[in-house]
């Protein structure tokens, strides 16, 4: 019968001496055991006699999720981004957590484990490990665990906020990309009306999976959004969004118990799998339309490029944060960059030789 333990002969000589791709890997499959599980095509897991009791790695693991869940508020997407890094230090700890050893959770074993793990890795990366380790550490401080709090030990990345100028679409290349999709398929309208959402409003792609049929109040003109930290906000639905959302809804979504608005082309019935199927149309319609993205994250450029367009239209960065719904405006403060015309009527003159007074 099919187990966990041929997931791991599998992945062990699938990628010999590879840990990153084997930790993926490992995880893909695991969910698919799971799935097969609740199907009933797999028998359970059989526990041994004595085996009552989870290692103290994974009672720690356990227990660090349950308290990014309740009392952090963390989203699941959220929490993909935090376990993997704890869960890959717990397991390299593990025999000194089950010996109780003092320099099992120390913050010279914290720093070496970093350092260790970000060899060779993009800023982008070490970033996220640091920010887990971190979290860990207030975690073990606050639930008695560590007797001091070890977060301060954690090393910083340096990262250079708003180096960069963002990458945007110009409002002509948006309506390229918005006349690609077939509207006499059923697809092609699904597809259209995600595309509006993305145009439009903004919408980031967790928000447009997340979205339910009963989050759409057609009599006040609003839609509910389940936006980060689980904040419920509410947004106006645009006419014409409206109108591609109905469209999709009368003639090609079906019956389906999923309450998500879009559902999948293919089987089994059911809501879209995650971001990433979003990122998946917004790419599709680049293809079709023949342009080719300068950076990654294809539906979040569409949000982008709503931003810039307003701030070419003269919004505030104020106005900008209402709609992409930034906690903070200094989210919206990259947008200024955009604003040339606008720089360009604060910057000063470069020196010339021989001017200096």
């Amino acid at each position: 019968m099919l187990s966990e333990r041929h997931i791991e002969v599998f992945v062990t000589c699938s990628f010999p001496g590879q840990t990153n791709p084997a930790r993926y890997a490992r995880s893909a499959l695991r969910l698919w055991l799971n799935y097969l599980r609740a199907e009933g095509w797999v028998a359970p897991p059989v526990v041994a006699a004595n085996a009552g009791s989870q290692s103290r790695a994974d009672e720690l693991l356990r227990r660090y999720a349950h308290h990014l869940r309740t009392d952090c508020g963390l989203a699941e997407k959220s929490l993909l981004v935090y376990l993997p890094f704890v869960r890959d230090f717990l397991a390299e700890q593990a025999t000194q957590i089950e010996a109780d050893a003092p320099d099992a959770l120390d913050a010279p074993t914290i720093r070496r484990f970093l350092l260790k793990h970000a060899r060779n890795r993009s800023s982008e990366y070490c970033r996220l490990l640091a920010i887990s380790l971190r979290s860990l550490c207030r975690f073990l401080f606050l639930h008695g665990d560590a007797q001091l709090d070890l977060s301060r030990g954690v090393p910083s990345v340096r990262r250079w906020r708003q180096a960069g100028i963002p990458v945007f679409l110009t409002p002509a290349e948006v309506e390229r990309i918005l006349a690609t999709p077939n509207r006499s398929s059923s697809r092609g309208r699904r597809d259209y009306a995600i595309l509006l959402l993305l145009a439009r409003l903004g919408l980031r792609a967790s928000e447009i999976v997340g979205l339910e049929l009963d989050d759409l109040h057609w009599r006040t003109g609003e839609m509910i959004l389940h936006g980060k930290g689980r904040i419920r906000q509410r947004l106006p639905l645009l006419a014409d969004v409206g109108e591609a959302i109905a469209t999709y809804l009368r003639q090609d979504r079906g019956s389906c118990t999923s309450r998500r608005v879009f559902l999948r082309e293919k089987a089994p019935c059911g809501g879209l799998t995650g971001p990433a199927s979003i990122g998946h149309v917004v790419r599709l319609a680049f293809a079709r339309a023949g342009i080719k993205p300068a950076s990654r994250g294809a539906a979040h450029l569409m949000r982008h490029s709503l931003a810039t367009r307003m701030v070419r239209h003269g919004a505030s960065l104020s106005q900008i944060a209402e709609v992409l719904r930034h906690r903070s405006e200094n989210s919206s403060a990259i947008y200024a960059k955009v604003s040339c015309e606008a720089l360009r009527g604060v910057a000063r003159p470069w020196p010339v030789a021989g001017d200096a007074r």
